[in-house]
């Protein structure tokens, strides 16, 4: 038999919402908090803001059962929770490419003057190394039951769309603790989980575990879209290339599309604030290959756009231009940092004529970028179109039929972002069709 924990959530984003419910769902006692009231009336109500594969029934199933439920007040957070997790956004900062803890702060700040007693807070946000260390000395400051509190650090390793299977069934847990107390209390918290690899360390190693996984992970990205620009140079094949490295056990293949490149709310702000620390720590000269990356990734951006601009004969002025695509990537409504709406963003300030279409993120894309054209559907999104790019690989627009969906456009210009579709049915259906790093 588990031990049921008392356990809050601090801030209900898309990484709170998640390893709410997912511990509400494995028999744990969960507390949310966040001081947005509106949206705690909303999962009171079993009611999901973000879309997530999954999660709105775990979330409901949580809500019923009376293990998961939501609160603004840091009074009640503090005397139901023995162990209080903190899933705060660390977002870059706007004077730097640092990232702002601020969130985390003044979590810290508005939870410690309630801390009247023994519990563990737990870190679960993407953070510049040395904040566990600050933040520990916060609260034991800050907190009237002083040194008898411990904080670890607990990353979290969630792909969107993915999230509560990422939090259910993990690759691997992380753990940087101070205290035997503090291990044991996490380990059984996802006892439930199964038998799950476990890494036990410092506060330090666990704060970089995060960033050079996501590091690795851009690396990868932008290593193989410099050989789509080498492909396109030589006239090679990246797809091609592509496959062929994938066989290779030492390189794999996931992580090896090449197209317009990462976005989200991780990558982009992640690899660049795991630079500014380096920076900062007098190792700036380990991590500069990252600034290639980061310059990598924006410019498939304008290359997207170049092949567009090349498909309706040099100008984008005046041209009815299809978006399929909004989201960062598919099964999300994430926007942040999303290459599809950037790319549509540079294609209207050159004056083409924008239809954006996406299956969940158009409420997030109409707030974010009020002045593009907006359709509900891609037929409509391509109505009359000179030009379509595919710049999100939603399985809709990955099975449109060519022929079919050629029927509506003016011309049978497509631009492939993201080398989802098949150049063989779509040239054969007429188009012409153009992506990254192919002949």
């Amino acid at each position: 038999m588990h031990t049921r924990n008392r356990i809050t959530v601090i801030g209900t984003g898309y990484l709170g919402i998640t390893h709410a419910a997912c511990m509400a769902e494995v028999g744990h006692e969960v507390l949310g908090l966040d001081i947005d009231a509106d949206k705690i009336r909303q999962l009171n109500h079993g009611e999901l803001p973000i879309h997530e594969n999954g999660l709105d029934e775990l979330l409901r199933r949580g809500v019923v059962s009376g293990r998961l439920r939501f609160t603004t007040s840091f009074q009640e957070a503090a005397e139901f929770g023995d162990v209080h997790f903190l899933c705060l956004g660390t977002p870059q900062r706007t004077d730097s490419s640092a990232a702002d803890t601020s969130q985390l702060d003044a979590a810290i700040d508005a939870l410690a003057p309630h801390l009247t007693r023994a519990c563990l807070v737990v870190g679960k946000s993407t953070v510049p190394v040395g904040t566990a260390e600050r933040l520990n000395r916060r609260l034991i400051e800050r907190a009237p039951a002083g040194d008898a509190i411990n904080l670890a650090w607990n990353p979290e390793f969630l792909r969107e769309g993915f999230a509560v299977k990422d939090t259910l069934s993990p690759d691997r847990i992380v753990l940087g603790v101070r205290t035997e107390s503090a291990e044991r209390t996490l380990r059984a918290i996802y006892a439930p989980l199964g038998d799950i690899p476990t890494v036990v360390t410092d506060f330090a190693t666990a704060e970089l575990v995060k960033a050079a996984a996501n590091s690795f992970l851009a690396t990868k990205i932008s290593y193989i879209n410099a050989m789509a620009e080498v492909c396109e140079a030589a006239q090679g094949d990246v797809v091609a290339l592509a496959e062929a490295l994938s066989y290779d056990g030492r390189i794999g293949g996931r992580f090896l599309n090449a197209g317009i490149g990462f976005g989200g709310g991780c990558l982009p702000k992640d690899i660049r604030a795991f630079t500014a620390r380096a920076e900062e720590l007098g190792a700036g000269r380990a991590l500069s290959f990252l600034r290639e990356v980061d310059e990598i990734n924006i410019r498939r951006r304008s290359r997207a756009v170049e092949l567009a601009r090349e498909l309706v004969g040099g100008s984008l002025a005046g041209r009815a231009v299809a978006v399929l695509g909004a989201a960062f990537k598919p099964d999300s409504d994430d926007i942040r940092d999303s290459p599809a709406l950037a790319i549509a963003n540079a294609i209207q300030e050159e004056g083409g004529l924008v239809s954006v279409y996406d299956p969940v993120a158009l409420d997030n894309a109409r707030k974010a970028y009020p002045t593009l054209g907006y359709a509900g559907s891609p037929t409509e999104a391509a109505q009359e179109a000179h030009v379509t790019l595919l710049l999100t690989e939603w399985s809709d627009f990955v099975e449109l039929d060519p022929e079919e969906f050629g029927s509506v456009v003016a011309d049978r210009n497509v631009v492939d972002g993201r080398n989802a579709l098949s150049p063989i049915a779509w040239r054969a259906a007429g188009w012409n069709y153009r992506a990254l790093g192919r002949p």
